[in-house]
């Protein structure tokens, strides 16, 4: 059974104290496929060194959090150009809006996600969205970027239904993580609404552990928790889930 985490930090300094034993604990239980998000420049070459020492299992983006997105943020673009312009990556990401930090960026935010979204167009690339209370401004930016070439994963998704099938009709898969497993989440209550060839798995590792682990540091051995609670959603295995998620990721990343 291979189980795909299409979003970790595993470069987080979350980790330094046992990153690699934390990445074995993850590969003895199946999950042999890690993305990693980008969030600024501070952290390439952490992620350059976490795909070095992990050639077959780790894969990674290039892009600006919109966190990171503060005046100078014209710079950071510049960097993901130019990494973009030197080495392969597998998607842009994480790239998008949040509106729970600091709303007076949102006129930035906007731009720097529009221009990452065309230069993912350039490189034929996935996006993977970061969406935080800021649904409708995310859509905003979609639709004016509406196109074939417009593909990728909305990254920790936790909207409503009808935000699902708006997020989908973009050519984006749902990155589904420890949320689903909240008594308060919400999103387990339509799930099953939603076709299982739409879903991908993601632990946002350090962060969003789910049950039994929430609050404690996630790591992405944890995304098991993910699998048992979808698979008891639709009503299928396990290792169905694995295979057909695994395979979505596969649609996405194109390895």
């Amino acid at each position: 059974m291979i189980i795909t985490d299409t979003h970790t930090h595993l470069y987080s300094e979350a980790f330094d104290e046992d990153r690699n034993e934390m990445i074995n604990r993850a590969i003895e239980q199946g999950v042999s496929r890690f993305f990693i998000p980008a969030i600024d420049s501070t952290y390439t070459d952490s992620m350059l060194q976490l795909e070095k020492d992990n050639p077959e299992h780790v894969f990674l983006m290039m892009g600006l959090h919109p966190t990171h997105v503060k005046d100078g943020y014209r710079k950071e673009l510049k960097h993901v150009e130019e990494m973009l312009a030197k080495r392969k990556f597998y998607a842009v990401g994480e790239i998008g809006i949040d509106l729970y930090w600091d709303k007076s960026t949102l006129d930035i935010q906007k731009k720097a996600f529009k221009h990452q979204i065309q230069l993912a167009k350039q490189y034929k690339l996935p996006i993977v969205i970061h969406c935080r209370d800021a649904f409708d401004a995310i859509f905003e930016v979609l639709e004016t970027e509406k196109s074939d070439d417009l593909f990728g994963i909305f990254h920790c998704f936790t909207g409503t239904l009808q935000q699902a099938h708006q997020a989908i009709s973009y050519n984006m898969k749902l990155g589904i993580g420890g949320v689903v497993t909240f008594k308060n989440g919400k999103i387990d209550q339509f799930l099953n609404q939603i076709d299982l060839e739409n879903i991908v798995l993601e632990t946002d590792a350090p962060y969003l552990a789910p049950a039994p682990y929430r609050g404690k540091r996630n790591e992405s051995m944890y995304i098991i928790k993910v699998l048992e609670k979808l698979s008891d959603i639709y009503n299928v295995s396990q290792e169905d889930v694995a295979e057909i998620t695994t395979q979505n990721s596969k649609d996405v990343f194109k390895i």
